[in-house]
């Protein structure tokens, strides 16, 4: 079983939308998929709760609850688990990225969230878990991702060559219990998922 801890310090940088957009994408792929929601706003839950399907899994804890959590995933038969975190919460994002094999740090390109990845990074060095930051809502026709991707270096760090961009199909879909693939299935925030999907399936050998 894979394991995916979506982790950033910061608020409002799309850690919901990566947990239950990539966790259908797996479905998709043919795999079980549990997502883990960390988060007090318990934001995951809520869109489960708006969704029609039974699928996927949606388990709402705290974060001294996960390990007990990933284990019954496991013998529930989950392939692949993505933990929600919370934001301005270290410590459990530490207990997240220890069990991980990835961590995805989905990054707005804008100054404040930039700068806020270094809390993040620090995090994931201690629990020597390799991490990748995912551009996200990131506005068209712009040299922002460029400027963003350069700023990320700096921290010796891998950014995903694909990005998500600012499209108002994840927020219909998730307002709706759907991901963007179920949404509008070929529409650009779909196809932006899947190739982000396929970048991370490739990296941890899902």
């Amino acid at each position: 079983m894979k394991i995916i801890a979506i982790l950033s310090g910061k608020g409002g940088t799309g850690k919901t939308t990566l947990a239950v957009h990539l966790g259908v994408a797996a479905e998709n792929a043919g795999l079980t998929t549990a997502i883990i929601d960390l988060d007090p706003q318990a934001s995951a839950l809520t869109w489960r709760d708006n969704r029609e399907k039974e699928t996927p899994a949606v388990v709402s804890a705290q974060a001294s609850r996960l390990p007990q959590l990933v284990d019954a995933a496991k013998q529930n038969g989950a392939d692949i688990v993505f933990i929600d975190t919370a934001p301005h919460s270290e410590a459990a994002g530490l207990v997240a990225a220890r069990i991980s094999e990835l961590v995805v740090i989905p990054c707005r390109p804008a100054i404040l969230d930039l700068r806020a990845i270094g809390a993040t990074v620090d995090i994931t060095r201690l629990a020597s878990v390799p991490a990748v930051v995912v551009l996200n809502a990131v506005p068209a026709r712009t040299t922002l991702a460029d400027e963003a991707r350069t700023a990320i270096a700096t921290y010796q760090l891998e950014t995903a060559p694909c990005q998500l961009g600012q499209r108002i199909a994840f927020v219909h879909a998730l307002t709706a219990g759907l991901t963007a693939q179920e949404y509008e299935p070929n529409g650009k925030a779909a196809k932006e998922i899947t190739t982000l999907y396929q970048y991370i399936a490739k990296k941890i050998g899902a």
